[in-house]
């Protein structure tokens, strides 16, 4: 038996976030995209299992063949009465020639950095003007990781913030201001939607966050609504804008977005096949994410890019 030591690597929320800095994990979400489309990736579809009467177990694996991951995620919407994460998680991270395990990434920051990584991406590719101004609706993590992934990538200065709680709203400003942006709060959007060039969506709401009446070289990363019954935008502007998708097969199960607007499907594109053109020179267009074990599977493929070692 081979006696060897082999040390286990677990990142906690700050490790986590230092192995994923925005630049390269877009470049390896180019690679892990155009994998994808090509099969060379395994992830089937997240299993949903209910483990309590308020409580949901997400898994959501992945491989390239060279390494595995499984995401394991958990859910309890009861936790914010007891001042507890309503969320929680990490990505298990395996060689997949021989299953030795590699280590742990805190799953809320992979989470939140792939998502924002992704959207950057897309906006890279698909905004007709991706340099902002940038107008975020919500103000929670994935609000956060946004505003960081598109300064750092986009070049992004100016940005308007809008949401639910003021309080919340002011503490991200606070973020904004840290790294050097021009940061306004708003009561509402609707006032800057004709000024604004990248819209952010990342709320959890069932109704429209933003109105119709967008400029015609708008894009919007909608990244927020993850049910058949949520919708942040609303169906008129779904309708007619040119859509895109992380990835087809997750946008029709889950997006209320497209599902409530009735679009049809021919007319939605996948980020992978997108990447490959040129992309559209008017708009609005409207970026729909719902995530993929694929963009974990990339994450955990830069964190431990060293080979676990």
């Amino acid at each position: 038996m081979n006696s060897s030591t082999h040390i286990i690597r677990i990142f906690d929320s700050a490790q986590t976030r230092l192995a994923l800095p925005y630049p390269a994990l877009c470049d390896v979400l180019v690679d892990m995209l155009q994998a994808h489309r090509t099969g060379r990736i395994i992830a089937p579809e997240r299993m949903l299992v209910p483990i309590a009467a308020e409580g949901t177990l997400l898994l959501m694996p992945a491989s390239d063949g060279h390494i595995a991951i499984t995401k394991l995620v958990t859910v309890h919407s009861e936790n914010r009465k007891e001042g507890l994460p309503t969320i929680q998680g990490e990505v298990i991270v395996m060689d997949a020639t021989n299953g030795r395990r590699l280590g742990i990434l805190d799953g809320i920051t992979v989470t939140a950095r792939r998502t924002a990584a992704v959207s950057a991406l897309a906006a890279r590719r698909l905004a007709p003007d991706p340099a902002g101004p940038l107008l975020i609706v919500g103000a929670g993590t994935q609000a956060r990781a946004h505003l960081e992934a598109f300064r750092e990538v986009l070049s992004v200065q100016q940005v308007f913030i809008t949401s639910r709680t003021r309080e919340n709203a002011e503490k991200l400003a606070v973020f904004a201001r840290s790294l050097e942006l021009r940061v306004q709060v708003l009561q509402h959007s609707e006032s800057v939607l004709k000024d604004v060039t990248l819209i952010v969506t990342a709320t959890n709401s069932a109704s429209p966050v933003i109105g119709g009446e967008l400029r015609s070289d708008a894009f919007v990363a909608a990244v927020g609504a993850f049910t058949p019954s949520m919708a942040e935008l609303p169906a008129d502007l779904v309708r007619r804008s040119r859509l895109f998708a992380d990835s087809l097969e997750g946008v029709r199960a889950e997006a209320g977005d497209f599902i409530q607007a009735g679009i049809d499907w021919d007319r939605v594109r996948p980020l992978a096949e997108a990447l490959e053109e040129q992309g559209p020179e008017e708009g609005p267009v409207i970026f729909k994410s719902v995530g993929h074990a694929m963009f974990d599977l990339a994450a955990a493929r830069l964190a431990f890019s060293d080979g676990g070692h």
